[in-house]
């Protein structure tokens, strides 16, 4: 037989396009259309509804950026058409290329009851099947014209990002408004072409079936009357029935497809229009899940949840029966798909606490996954989180984004720092965004890494962010790839019956321990300086609140502001979702969480204030009140009592022109030009600081990645640097024990104090930058004379071993990472830490010099400027405040680290204030002391290891305990765990190496 087959195959594309396609709707009629365009930001419904609206023609420009226009559409069914089926084609100026990232519509009926959502690629609305003649239409469209950042030449900067420059001009050209007869024949033989076709396209060429489909093909081509598509369609598809009854091979790969709509709570868009963008998707779900039976839709993020049920009720009725019918189906237990890398330890916990508690308040349904499939990257410390919340699974994707490795498995338990091992599953389908598509599909059976040991694998299904989600077309394809030979099986099902399968089928996978590093997207660490150090103040003042709240609740019968916390830590969660913590969003978003914060702190404040004083009473006795966990100035960690100063600090002026600081415990040298060039550990004789090199030095980078500006730090950015070693001014801080250095370069400037506190070893950096440089990198850099081929990073409830050398392309990769409040280096009887108040990203570096030894450089990323999607990334002033602790052991950073993070508070008052609970041992650390959430009055206390050691400790209460329990992160007791036994108040636990711990102490 000759080779015909390219052939058929262009024929099969051709008429599709051409012919088939455009039969779906073989006959259509215009509607009228007229238009209201909102003055500001979005009205609710029945304003909407009820504007006046003047006349607007197909063809016509409308939306100004960010805009509101509310669409009437009108019309009649024409007699002719009675007992077929009509729908409405609404089409806004869609580009189909674009799901998710455009314009987008929700229509109403005129009593504001919801219909579904109008996208790209779902642009039809249901009148009637059949329908009547003369039946009278009549619909609105709320429609979002939401412009375009991210167009066909992304990260090109732009003015559309925020509505304060986004000007006024229309971005959408009103396409299509017609009532048409839906061809259902046409439209099933469109989906069995496109499913075989595609399928016949990933199947060898020299394979039967690929072949036995193509004459299937043929034959129906053959069938077709290209002037008569409706005509003969069902004759066409006649042709096709036997070859798509063939059954899939016994070992064919099995697919859960999941319906999903994966929506950044902000990126492109601001929150407002996420809420908007939320509804849109319910709707057009749960309209699906009423044509669909077999179809399964899960959403996740219990933000979005709260957004539809506070903000269109309406919507969020269609949602609570079809949850209780157990299709749409709430995922991930988490209150946004957040960062991983940079929330802190409580931070971390509350994600799962306020997710999973809405859905069992709303639902009773008690989530086993966490699901986070655009995460850029993933904590050491996460597993132990997700197990304490009483979860057992993991889902991503993004490791499949890696640029220089590929990740050895898709289904394999991850083990984190203190053991805990999280049974996880990564798509190999690689997309967070599958459309059933044959190439995708094909794809993740290809690519699956755990043949023989596995054959199952997840693929959530749906247009993302303002895509709509699952569409009709997607359903369609998956019912005829449940069985057929040559694909995957695929079947709708829910992500705990996934992850129930794929456990029971491979009990025991392959093993991951550490973090899992993300090969890209680096620059999330640093980019949107401001908006990171809002959120490490609010994590701090919010362990400061709930501290002195509880402890003045006690003592003084304080009102312990429940609602006001909970209503904060929402906040506070929402802004550490995946492109607003990591600053990848436009400045509209940046803009806002600054202001954001800046509130938080402020009622913080309040709360924190007020719970002090009413701890401290009337008095003149100063006091300090010490938040940290850690004695400080002779403060109990939790207490407040008159601080114990000791030691002082001196300052002398070298010859050269430079500065000596020393409080007898450390001995700093501070050159002409501002530059520390010793840092001598008294006590050990030690000098910190590498031979020939000077510490406290800024490096400026050139910085244009390749792509995803706010994301990425490509490697190449090393070749070229500026050490910023001229300085205006080197001279005596006012206090005359500092050194104040002041640079300028380029357009901006840098002002530093150089300070050696009293009785403590440790050099404090402060730094202020008035920023004003484009696509460029700043850094902090610390060479040390110290020889290690590992460093730690603090991470949630722990820290985390990197290495410090490039052996393998896995460690070369992770050339700039994420620590929280400290990085610290150690010999066996030396170390260093670098601690921080509000930076992530950092790189650590080695070098043997001449003279036989090591250089390890300690660098702290401090800002960045890239221009895609915010033009205006970080300029302005910001303020940085880092300490190099010399002789410092692991324990060291660990204090230094919160201490840098919980400056004190002094107060006068009427005398020493006890703490609510002390811990005897420095290594476990109390991270949350506070009143039970279901407003019990129990008091609520957490802790972990944190020196990676194991420990026996005694926990004191100060107040009368009635019983104990351990509990989850919930506060929910442990079955499987009996709780300590309490002496007088005394309880003595014992914890595994970074083992977190949650004590519920009821009050006698």
């Amino acid at each position: 037989m000759h080779d015909d087959r390219t052939l058929v195959e262009a024929r099969l594309r051709r008429v599709l396009d051409e012919r088939i396609r455009p039969a779906v709707y073989p006959e259509s009629v215009p509607l009228e259309v007229a238009v209201w365009h909102a003055p500001g930001e979005p009205v609710p419904v029945a304003e909407g509804l009820a504007a006046d609206v003047e006349p607007i023609t197909v063809g016509s420009r409308w939306g100004a950026p960010w805009g509101t226009s509310w669409f009437r559409v009108t019309g009649t069914v024409p007699e002719a058409w009675a007992g077929r089926t009509v729908e409405a084609i609404l089409d806004l100026g869609f580009d189909e290329n674009m799901p998710g990232f455009q314009c987008e519509g929700l229509v109403y009926r005129p009593d504001g009851t919801p219909v579904k959502g109008l996208n790209p690629r779902n642009q039809w609305v249901r009148i009637g099947a059949p329908v009547q003649g003369g039946e009278e239409v009549r619909l609105h469209v709320e429609a979002a014209s939401n412009p375009v950042v991210m167009d066909y030449r992304p990260f090109t900067p732009t003015p559309l990002g925020d509505l304060e420059t986004a000007g006024r001009d229309p971005q959408y050209t009103l396409a299509r408004m017609d009532l048409a007869v839906l061809d259902e024949t046409v439209w099933h033989l469109v989906t069995d072409l496109e499913v075989l076709g595609e399928l016949m396209a990933e199947l060898p060429v020299d394979s039967p079936r690929r072949w036995e489909i193509l004459r299937a093909v043929e034959r129906a081509l053959d069938a077709v009357d290209l002037q008569d598509v409706g005509g003969t369609a069902e004759r066409a598809r006649s042709r096709l029935t036997d070859v798509l009854a063939v059954p899939a091979v016994p070992s064919a790969h099995r697919i859960s497809a999941v319906g999903h709509a994966h929506i950044d709570s902000a990126w492109l868009w601001p929150l407002r229009e996420t809420v908007r963008k939320v509804a849109r998707t319910a709707a057009n779900m749960t309209a699906l899940l009423d044509d669909e039976p077999d179809f399964v839709f899960a959403m996740s993020q219990a933000q979005q949840w709260a957004w539809v049920k506070e903000h269109r009720p309406e919507v969020w009725a269609r949602v609570k029966k079809a949850v209780a019918e157990g299709r749409f189906v709430p995922a991930g237990g988490m209150w946004v798909e957040s960062d991983t890398n940079m929330p802190g330890s409580e931070a971390m916990a509350r994600q799962f606490v306020h997710g999973k508690r809405f859905f069992l308040d709303e639902f009773g349904v008690e989530n086993d996954e966490a699901w986070l499939p655009d995460t850029f990257g993933f904590a050491a410390g996460l597993p132990q989180i997700i197990k304490a919340a009483g979860s057992r699974y993991l889902l991503t994707q993004k490791i499949s984004w890696s640029r220089t490795n590929s990740f050895p498995h898709h289904t394999f338990r991850w083990e984190g720092i203190d053991g805990t091992r999280i049974f996880t599953h990564f798509p190999p389908v690689d997309t967070y965004n599958c459309s059933m598509r044959g190439a995708e599909i094909a794809h993740a059976v290809r690519n699956f890494k755990d043949k023989g040991a596995a054959r199952h694998s997840l693929a959530p299904t749906g247009w993302g962010d303002g895509g709509g989600g699952t569409t009709r077309e997607m359903v369609a394809k998956a019912a005829r790839l449940r069985d057929l030979e040559g694909s995957a099986t695929v079947t709708w099902e829910t992500p705990s019956a996934f992850f129930a399968k794929a456990e029971a089928e491979n009990p025991e996978p392959p093993v991951w321990v550490g973090e899992l590093y993300l090969e890209l997207h680096r620059a999330t660490l640093t980019s949107q300086a401001g908006t990171k150090q809002g959120n490490r103040r609010s994590e701090h003042l919010l362990r400061e609140a709930e501290l002195w709240a509880a402890t003045a609740a006690v003592r003084t019968g304080f009102p312990y502001p429940y609602a006001d916390l909970d209503r904060i830590w929402k906040t506070v969660l929402l802004h550490q979702f995946h492109d607003i913590l990591p600053g990848s969003s436009i400045a509209w978003v940046h803009r806002e969480a600054r202001a954001t914060y800046a509130r938080v702190a402020d009622e913080l404040g309040g709360i924190i204030d007020a719970a002090q004083r009413a701890l401290a009473g009337e008095g003149s006795v100063p006091l300090l009140f010490n938040a940290a966990p850690h004695t400080r100035s002779g403060v109990p960690a939790g207490g407040a009592r008159p601080a114990e100063m000791s030691g002082r600090t001196t300052r002398a002026e070298r010859p050269d022109g430079g500065h000596v600081l020393d409080n007898g415990l450390l001995r700093v040298g501070v050159d002409a030009r501002g530059l520390v060039d010793s840092a001598l550990d008294l006590a050990a004789g030690r000098e910190t600081i590498a031979p020939g090199r000077t510490g406290n030095l800024l490096q400026l980078h050139q910085d244009l990645p390749n792509m995803w500006d706010a994301w990425d730090v490509d490697e190449f950015y090393r070749n070229t640097v500026t050490d910023l070693t001229d300085a205006d001014e080197v001279t005596p801080g006012d206090d005359g024990v500092t050194v104040r250095v002041v640079r300028t370069f380029g357009a901006s400037r840098v002002t530093q104090v150089l300070s050696l506190p009293p009785g403590e070893k440790r050099l404090v950096v402060d730094t202020e930058v008035d920023w004003h440089e484009t696509e460029k990198f700043l850094k902090l850099a610390f060479p040390l004379d110290l020889h290690t081929d590992r460093y730690a990073s603090e991470t949630q409830f722990g820290h985390f071993f990197r290495p410090t050398h490039t052996n393998t392309s896995w460690e070369a990769a992770k050339f700039e990472a994420c620590n929280h409040r400290f990085v610290h280096l150690q010999e066996p009887d030396w170390g260093v830490a670098v601690v921080n108040d509000g930076t992530y990203g950092h790189d650590v570096t080695r070098a043997v010099r001449g003279d036989g030894g090591t250089t390890t450089t300690v660098r702290v990323s401090l800002l960045r400027a890239p221009r895609f999607p915010d033009p205006e990334t970080d300029q302005g002033v910001h303020r940085f405040r880092h300490a190099l602790v010399p002789g410092a052991s692991i324990g060291d950073a660990v204090r230094e680290g919160w201490r840098v993070n919980l400056p004190e508070r002094r107060l006068h008052g009427a005398g020493e204030v006890a703490p609510l609970v002390t811990v005897d041992r420095d290594s476990v650390v109390v991270t949350a002391v506070k009143l039970a959430d279901d407003g019990s009055g129990d008091v609520v206390v957490r802790f972990h290891e944190a020196h990676g050691a194991r420990a026996r400790a005694t926990l004191t209460a100060g107040f009368p305990v009635a019983g104990v329990e351990v509990t989850d992160l919930l506060e929910r007791p442990l079955a499987d765990t009996a709780p300590p036994a309490v002496d007088d108040g005394r309880i003595t636990v014992r914890l595994r190496p970074f083992e977190l711990m949650t004590l519920r102490l009821k009050r006698a």
